[in-house]
């Protein structure tokens, strides 16, 4: 099965796009770098290591300290797929952190998105 081409995206140039969705919104850089975090397990510090790396989106994704195991409990539809029936793991990954980003520019409180 070819790869899809999102894999070999770095996600340092992915990742300007989930800040100025926020933004736009009236929301901030830090929570989406807190979203990230929480997702993956990299704390800041690692995550900016990420970026300036330019790791692609699959690295990023393997290379993660530590997928949070609250994650399975996002739901919901992105690009016109449900989340949850994502067979392919590292694009259910990669689509359980747009959820949450459009969560955030959909105004939902911290605690509900992080799932807490």
């Amino acid at each position: 099965m070819a790869k899809h081409r999102i894999y070999t995206m770095s996600f340092a140039s992915v990742y300007p796009h989930y800040v100025t969705k926020a933004e736009k919104k009236g929301r901030t850089k830090t929570e989406v770098d807190e979203i990230v975090c929480w997702l993956t397990g990299y704390s800041q510090e690692t995550l900016e290591a990420q970026l300036e790396k330019q790791t692609d989106f699959e690295t990023f994704l393997a290379e993660a300290p530590k997928l949070n195991p609250s994650r399975t409990l996002i739901k919901g539809v992105i690009c016109g797929v449900r989340v949850e029936d994502i067979e392919e793991p590292t694009m259910q990954e990669i689509r359980y952190l747009d959820k949450l980003i459009d969560e955030l520019a959909k105004g939902k409180k911290m605690e509900k998105i992080l799932r807490t």
